[in-house]
């Protein structure tokens, strides 16, 4: 692998598990913001459940990171001590350049509003923030940590073609599945990884191999478990 700087998308949803699924999606973002951070890689949070980093080999260290991540714990408004299962989805997209994927200005609405959270008063009180729709598909994004209108939409059409990228592959994946060994770019209905709490142990199932020290793995000691991932590429 040759070093480059990359870009890469992280888009982190609840799934099963109401509440308790939200707080995992909030878990899993945050160990995806450390693991960059102990990397010294840019981080930027394009809304609540995107994350934009970009670093060295940053999208081929993460790409694996693509599918359903389960958690087995007992939940704080657990007063009977169950333990609950819980999913949220997770898909690592790469950068996909303007010449890669055209996008035409027809196809699009663009909306500019105010963002919230932390930013001071240009940020609350100018509709810096930019969402994007695209028509045909009805995928919508958005950006707002950036303090203008056009880094703001800037950054929301490179989401904007990664996501579009994204769709196609899935197309693709689709159209030859029978002929597939279902790993590939890690499928995002599988299930690839558990965190068990009660056990202290994180599984992938993709390469049947476990760690223990969940919580330093959930704090962004990650480099372990993506090394072991890189196998998946030779399959």
């Amino acid at each position: 692998m040759n070093d480059a700087m990359q870009t890469a998308y992280i888009e982190v949803r609840s799934a099963a598990g109401g509440d308790e699924a939200k707080l995992w999606a909030m878990d899993l973002t945050r160990m995806y913001m450390r693991f960059a951070q102990n990397n010294n890689w840019k981080t930027l949070s394009l809304d609540d459940t995107t994350l934009q980093v970009r670093g060295l080999n940053a999208y081929d260290a993460l790409k694996y990171e693509t599918g359903v991540h389960r958690v087995q714990r007992v939940p704080i408004t657990e007063k009977r001590g169950r333990i609950h299962t819980s999913t949220a989805s997770v898909a690592v997209l790469p950068e996909i350049k303007a010449a890669e994927l055209e996008i035409r200005p027809h196809e699009l609405e663009i909306q500019f509003f105010r963002s919230g959270g932390h930013g001071g008063q240009n940020v609350n009180k100018v509709s810096t923030a930019v969402r994007l729709i695209h028509k045909p598909t009805g995928i919508t994004v958005s950006s707002q940590q950036e303090r203008t209108q056009m880094q703001n939409r800037e950054i929301a059409m490179e989401l904007l073609r990664a996501k579009l990228w994204d769709r196609q592959q899935e197309k693709k994946e689709s159209a030859i599945e029978a002929h597939r060994s279902g790993i590939g770019r890690g499928m995002r209905a599988e299930k690839i990884r558990t965190y068990n709490f009660p056990q202290n142990r994180v599984t992938d199932h993709r390469i049947n191999k476990k760690w223990g020290n969940l919580e330093e793995i959930l704090n962004g000691d990650l480099s372990k478990v993506l090394k072991a991932t890189q196998s998946l590429g030779n399959g």
